[in-house]
């Protein structure tokens, strides 16, 4: 018996909407699908960390998980004192992207 599995080369994302939220009026998209790394990362790195690092890697999470132009603008609007984001919304926002990210299909159905 042969012990040898092809693990494939990850779903094909073409048709997939790409994960979108919005924020003080500002729409924000994130990329259509990450590397399992970033996710595990995220678990791995906020169980055992005080808080200025598990701030950090939230942060970095933003960073892997936005589109370039959307983490900016993201970012940015996290430190405007004229709209206020709370620690609470970031963490439910969090939580919804990485519960969309999870959602993201193994493999299409095929048409």
């Amino acid at each position: 018996m042969t012990k040898f599995k092809d693990f494939g080369s990850g779903p094909d994302l073409t048709n997939v909407e790409p994960i979108t939220f919005l924020l003080h009026g500002e729409t924000f998209e994130c990329l259509k699908a990450v590397p399992g790394k970033v996710l595990l990362d995220l678990v791995a790195r906020t169980r055992s960390q005080d808080a200025a690092d598990a701030a950090e890697t939230v942060t970095s999470f933003f960073s892997k998980v936005l589109t370039e132009d959307s983490y900016q603008r993201f970012d940015a609007l996290l430190g405007d004192p004229n709209r206020i984001v709370t620690v609470d919304t970031i963490g439910e926002i969090t939580g919804w992207v990485i519960e969309q990210l999870g959602d993201r299909p193994e493999e299409l159905p095929e048409a």
